[in-house]
């Protein structure tokens, strides 16, 4: 579990437009690592994960586009039912709001990824990390790096 930062971009809601940005994207030679999109009618919004977000700032900030950089909390977790809700649980007793997740599964066999914007990063993080229950999950399992 560790603090990492997200790439968010805004993106007009029109046919190709997040093709540009794909585009944009890999003639940099950046990798993306996890991608989510929220959308409205009239833009979206593009949260990447890469190994290097400021390069990819600064290369779409380059092609005209807007650019905030985020710190979210990356979670390995078990890939099994209920492992997500014993975070989430955590975090809502604490008082943490939980803004928006995003997730996927690795190759890895039953490790999952996940990705915490909260209203308070930091506390989230050492509230996890100190966790009993928790702790002793990462230990055996947190070795997975984020960006591989």
């Amino acid at each position: 579990m560790n603090i990492i930062q997200q790439i968010s971009t805004f993106v007009e809601n029109r046919p190709g437009a997040f093709r540009e940005i794909l585009q944009v994207i890999q003639s940099n030679g950046i990798n993306i690592k996890a991608l989510s999109i929220a959308d409205t009618a009239d833009f979206g919004i593009l949260r990447f994960i890469v190994a290097k977000p400021d390069d990819l700032g600064k290369i779409l900030r380059e092609a005209g586009f807007i650019v905030k950089k985020t710190p979210v909390l990356a979670l390995t977790i078990g890939d099994k039912p209920g492992t997500l809700l014993t975070y989430v649980d955590k975090l809502s007793d604490a008082g943490i709001n939980i803004e928006y997740v995003y997730a996927f599964t690795t190759a890895i066999e039953n490790v999952a990824k996940v990705v915490v914007k909260a209203d308070d990063v930091e506390q989230a993080m050492n509230l996890l990390s100190n966790d009993p229950e928790i702790k002793e999950y990462l230990q055996a399992n947190d070795a997975v790096d984020f960006y591989w």
